[in-house]
């Protein structure tokens, strides 16, 4: 018989046997953990649960309406607490906000939505809507308003006289709606 010379497997063939096992035994691995732990795995012991955020305090009720400000259908406006109340015809104040106040306020006393204008320039220069226009003093026309772009008003000038009363932009849009002409606005303390 004749021997048969031994062949020699080239390097790279070893290269590939040991990556191809090494895939096959990932794979293997990866299998066995999708099944879950082992059975004779020891347990881990289970995280402490979260701890419960306590219940977080209700927000403050509004401002009930000031009590001087009459009965009915009204917009009451505070002078003092720079609030107005939109009030339906039961006395139940359908919202409430607060209000920047403009330099020139008026007196307290019950008076009408006058005029109403849907946009303009204010006299400080902003682009206003939704005004409704009531009462004036000393040459000045007092109304509510809120500025287009929901801004608040700047600071007036020193001895600027203005009697915009502004309000943030939804509050513009509720009042808009709730004041038609002729509804009574009551001015409080």
């Amino acid at each position: 018989m004749r021997a048969v010379p031994a062949r020699r497997i080239p390097s790279w063939a070893w290269v590939t046997g040991l990556t191809a096992g090494a895939v096959a035994a990932v794979g293997f691995l990866a299998v066995e953990a999708s099944h879950g732990a082992h059975p004779r795995a020891v347990p881990r012991a289970a995280a402490p649960a979260p701890a419960r955020p306590s219940a977080e305090p209700s927000p403050p009720a509004p401002p009930a309406v000031p009590a001087a400000s009459g009965t009915g259908r009204r917009i009451v406006y505070s002078l003092g607490a720079h609030r107005v109340w939109l009030v339906d015809a039961s006395d139940t104040a359908r919202r409430t906000f607060t209000v920047w106040p403009g330099s020139v306020s008026p007196d307290p006393g019950t008076y009408a939505v006058s005029r109403r204008l849907d946009a303009t320039t204010g006299s400080d220069g902003v682009r206003i809507e939704h005004i409704l226009y009531f009462t004036a003093k000393s040459g000045v026309y007092i109304a509510f308003s809120n500025a287009v772009d929901g801004a608040s008003p700047p600071p007036a000038a020193p001895g600027t006289r203005t009697g915009g009363i502004r309000l943030h932009k939804a509050d513009g849009t509720a009042l808009w709606t709730f004041g038609t002409a002729g509804t009574r606005v009551v001015v409080v303390r």
